[in-house]
């Protein structure tokens, strides 16, 4: 796709306007969700590892189309996810990416601050049918190519370590226009997370950056700096050999489990 077309195709999804929002307690626990996926490490420094916030990739406060949306989520669960083999339902979502996106620690299902997450969730996807998955939902779809990462190397030079850092530790919390979050490194995800498999990193890279030129990257050049990114060193996540128990693993899963010993790659 063009990049002016991705450009114009990559919207906010319809959600409730934060001015519908009134002094009532559920408003005041909405809004209490929406500060804790804004400022996530500041908020909950005990359970977040990385220099990361929930909004670092569910971009635009989980309204952004193709960037992970929570536009519609709440109406979604409980459902049945491969990598844990289960049915599970939101909170064990919310925490799954705590662990892994965050490198954190869970919060306690039943606490205040799952609560108000949930509760934000669940605003965001009011007047969406319970169970639909609206366009935009989740992330783009590429068709799988070869990632080079000589080449990704060159592209995450060219047009990502001004937001990012050459070191990939990312520039948030420093004042600067544009800062991204860690890619790799101790402050970034760690290897459970979503984001590592390539064919993802590459869909959103492909969708939503850079930043500011959305859409510019062909999908070759997005696969080439998934590619790239996904091998540089960062958090390792324990337990990620009983990832996928029935032994369907995603053909870019980037590590070995239980049930299926090699990882495929594309």
């Amino acid at each position: 796709m063009p990049a002016a077309a991705v450009a114009r195709d990559t919207l906010l999804l319809p959600a409730p306007s934060e001015s519908s929002l009134g002094d009532d307690p559920l408003s005041q626990s909405v809004r209490r969700g929406l500060a804790l996926v804004s400022a996530t490490r500041d908020s909950l420094p005990t359970h977040v590892g990385a220099q990361l916030r929930c909004v670092s990739c569910h971009l635009d406060a989980g309204r952004r189309a193709f960037a992970m949306p929570w536009v519609g989520a709440y109406g979604r669960f409980p459902q049945y996810r491969s990598r844990s083999g289960a049915v599970i339902r939101i909170e064990e979502r919310i925490n799954d990416c705590i662990r892994r996106s965050l490198n954190g620690a869970a919060l306690p299902t039943d606490g205040d601050d799952m609560r108000d997450v949930v509760a934000y969730v669940s605003w965001l996807s009011r007047g969406v049918p319970v169970g639909a998955r609206l366009r935009g939902t989740g992330i783009d779809s590429l068709v799988p190519l070869a990632g080079d990462t000589a080449r990704g190397r060159a592209v995450y030079a060219q047009d990502c370590a001004r937001c990012h850092a050459p070191d990939g530790g990312g520039l948030l919390g420093r004042g600067i226009a544009n800062a991204g979050a860690p890619l790799w490194g101790t402050g970034s995800f760690n290897i459970g997370s979503g984001m590592v498999r390539v064919q993802v990193m590459a869909a959103f890279v492909h969708r939503q950056m850079p930043f500011d030129r959305p859409g510019t990257l062909t999908p070759q050049q997005a696969f080439d700096v998934a590619a790239f990114v996904a091998a540089r060193p960062r958090p390792d996540y324990a337990g990620k050999e009983r990832d996928w128990p029935r032994g369907d693993p995603p053909p870019d899963a980037a590590y070995p489990t239980r049930a299926a010993p090699r990882p495929n790659r594309p």
